[in-house]
């Protein structure tokens, strides 16, 4: 019987008139789905996965593999049967340091999507020094064409040092591509939220594409400010691809305190302009609770990438209601930086 852990996040949305969101969780299994194994790539670590449909209703996890010298590489894991809870890993990397900007750190944490034939994988390339996000495309979801460094470090409108973290979102806007991401950065000025210890600070910003190739800024500022004592007062890390939703754009995303406790919440932005922020979570809806959560190379992490529709069977579904946009999905998450956990989601965009 699956261990389930139940986290509900509400918030009336001002700009959808007397609307709301909620998004529930609930824990797949209290233990990993998938651990580190010995004499393998992923030796000391198993986490932070991409996740997508296959045509066969199976799933693909894109997995960070992490060895017992801090080298990470991109593996594979397709699940075993349609339920999304067991996985067999593949012993080889799918995506290994090859490139000048990988070399050294790795290739680390993958966001997948598919648009019109094509998988779309953002990652991040990490020579050990510097952190950027990489892009690499398929037809097939096994051999894989590098595109490139898309957004560099130390170049952007307001990210001055690290980009990581692309989050696409799976439809034009305005005849346009745009993603999530995350960018470094020192504080600009006094801050009222500053809790950062004198560490740089991770934002969430923008980017805009013509192609899905090429990248850029789409705004001259973060697009999340940051907010003092709360859950993401340190982080804002985009999570799984966002779904479009008739209320907005919806991104699930991971913020950490400032004692790096990372927790998941949700932003919602607007259908029409990517940039405008309509209402965001006061509280996370998915946080650490079990052992492997809390111990491991990273304490006190969940961390949410990879996202699927969920299987739905008939008695599982609640009474056709117009006024709400139901979302089933499943969820997959890194934990410790060390396992894979996973977690059903169940997303309700409501409008009275």
């Amino acid at each position: 019987m699956a261990f389930r852990w139940i986290f509900v996040a509400v918030l009336v949305l001002p700009g959808i008139a007397s609307g709301q969101i909620s998004v529930t969780a609930t824990r797949l299994s209290d233990q990993p789905l998938l651990s580190p194994a010995a004499d393998t790539f992923y030796n000391a670590g198993i986490f932070n996965p991409a996740a997508i449909d296959l045509p066969d209703g199976y799933i693909l996890l894109l997995t960070r593999g992490q060895n017992e010298k801090g080298v990470s590489q991109i593996g594979s894991a397709i699940s075993s049967d349609i339920t999304g809870t067991h996985f067999t890993a593949a012993p080889t990397p799918t995506l290994a340091p090859e490139q000048p900007y990988e070399v050294g750190g790795g290739v680390e944490d993958p966001r997948l999507v598919k648009i019109n034939g094509t998988f779309y994988l953002t990652y991040t390339g990490y020579n050990g020094k510097d952190a950027q996000l990489c892009l690499a495309t398929s037809r097939d979801a096994r051999h894989w064409t590098r595109r490139g460094v898309i957004l560099p470090a130390y170049k952007g409108t307001w990210n001055k040092q690290w980009t990581k973290s692309g989050a696409i979102v799976p439809q034009k806007i305005n005849g346009k591509w745009w993603m999530y991401y995350l960018g470094t950065r020192d504080l600009p000025g006094p801050d009222p939220a500053d809790d950062r210890n004198g560490h740089t600070v991770d934002y969430m910003g923008l980017a805009v594409s013509t192609d899905l190739l090429h990248w850029k800024d789409a705004t001259p500022e973060p697009i999340l400010d940051r907010r003092r004592d709360a859950f993401d007062s340190r982080v804002m890390e985009p999570g799984p691809p966002p779904i479009p939703t008739p209320a907005g754009i919806l991104l699930l995303y991971n913020g950490a305190d400032a004692h790096l406790i990372y927790r998941t919440g949700w932003a919602l932005f607007d259908s029409h302009d990517p940039s405008k922020l309509l209402a965001r979570s006061d509280h996370p809806f998915f946080e650490p609770e079990l052992p492997w959560e809390k111990i491991g190379q990273v304490p006190n992490v969940v961390f949410l990438e990879g996202m699927v529709k969920a299987p739905i069977t008939a008695p599982s579904m609640p009474p056709y209601d117009p006024k709400q946009t139901t979302f089933h999905m499943l969820g997959y998450y890194g934990a410790a930086d060390k396992y894979i956990g996973g977690v059903s989601l169940d997303i309700i965009v409501s409008k009275k």
